[in-house]
């Protein structure tokens, strides 16, 4: 579904799904570690409606190593320190994102703060959140009102679930199973 407005008045949301191409620059953000099905859905969501240019923030820093839970990413470090290097993060990224529409524009950056280039890049339209980060795409585009940047379209992608447990499908499961696997506790 896509928010159509989400200034100060409460969201528009439209049962509607943008076309692919809708805009020239989307924007989304997460760790991105252990590239699962979930990832996969959110990067081609942000791939295809993207005309020119997919901007990633790829989470990294402090905030990887410190338990917090933000409004733009909800981030669970629980066995942070099994996080795949950032480099390798954006390399499956960039990798994933080509393999689904080769010519476009692909912009990774490692982030170190909630926001990104969401909050600074005058030339984005658009901005791909899960139903947990909804909130996050809100605050982004409050944020850009205090700086004079316009309002980005919220796109929302539903979660993805396990197959076993029906849980929402997470990097943070993916590492707690490989701790327990490899005796990394």
């Amino acid at each position: 579904m896509t928010i159509e407005d989400s200034t100060s008045e409460p969201a528009h949301i439209s049962s509607t799904v943008s076309p692919p191409n809708s805009y020239g620059a989307v924007v989304l953000g997460g760790t991105f570690d252990r590239l699962h099905d979930g990832h996969r859905l959110f990067l081609k969501v942000a791939a295809e409606l993207a005309r020119d240019r997919v901007v990633v923030g790829i989470l990294d820093g402090p905030m990887l190593s410190r338990k917090q839970v933000f409004f733009i990413l909800l981030i669970s470090t629980e066995f942070a320190h099994l996080i795949m290097p950032i480099e390798q993060r954006i390399k499956t990224v960039q990798d994933y994102i080509k393999s689904i529409k080769p010519n476009l524009v692909v912009q990774v950056e490692h982030i170190t703060d909630p926001f990104g280039p969401s909050i600074v890049d005058k030339n984005l339209d658009a901005i791909v959140v899960s139903e947990e980060t909804l909130p996050g795409g809100i605050l982004v585009n409050q944020k850009r009102a205090e700086k004079g940047l316009s309002q980005l379209k919220v796109v929302v992608v539903n979660l993805v679930s396990e197959e076993s447990s029906g849980d929402k499908l997470s990097s943070s499961t993916l590492r707690k199973r490989e701790a327990h696997i490899t005796g990394k506790l």
